[in-house]
């Protein structure tokens, strides 16, 4: 069951330049961890790809739908459901929280495209 983050847990991930995240096998072990761009909006998380793989981190937690993440001293299982591009105001906040957070790192412009933009995921705080 998925529950609501707290103000505390979106600030700690809000605030870390990465979250790890790790895809749950079908046996409830994990994969390897993999460091990935976050940001948090409207009070949720979500994270992208540049592009919509089968492979990789991408791949496997869409697979699961479950996964574990972590950044400092925050580490926490989640659901994850696949948003892709279908909500326009949704994609537009999502964008804008890119560029604010990593916008000084460049590359932003490759995590704002459509191609990106479909492959959003919303990650939900399993209970």
């Amino acid at each position: 069951m998925a529950v609501t983050w707290t103000p505390d847990e979106l600030q700690r991930i809000g605030g870390a330049p990465e979250l790890e995240i790790a895809g749950q096998r079908a046996d409830g072990t994990l994969r390897r961890w993999v460091p990935i761009w976050v940001v948090s909006t409207g009070g949720q998380v979500y994270v992208r790809t540049w592009y919509r793989r089968d492979t990789g981190w991408f791949g496997q937690v869409l697979a699961s739908g479950r996964a574990r993440i972590r950044v400092p001293a925050l580490e926490a299982d989640v659901i994850v459901e696949d948003v892709g591009a279908d909500a326009p105001g949704l994609r537009a906040e999502i964008d804008d929280a890119y560029r604010a957070k990593y916008g000084r790192y460049g590359g932003t412009e490759r995590m704002v495209t459509d191609e990106a933009a479909a492959a959003t995921l919303r990650l939900r705080r399993d209970s």
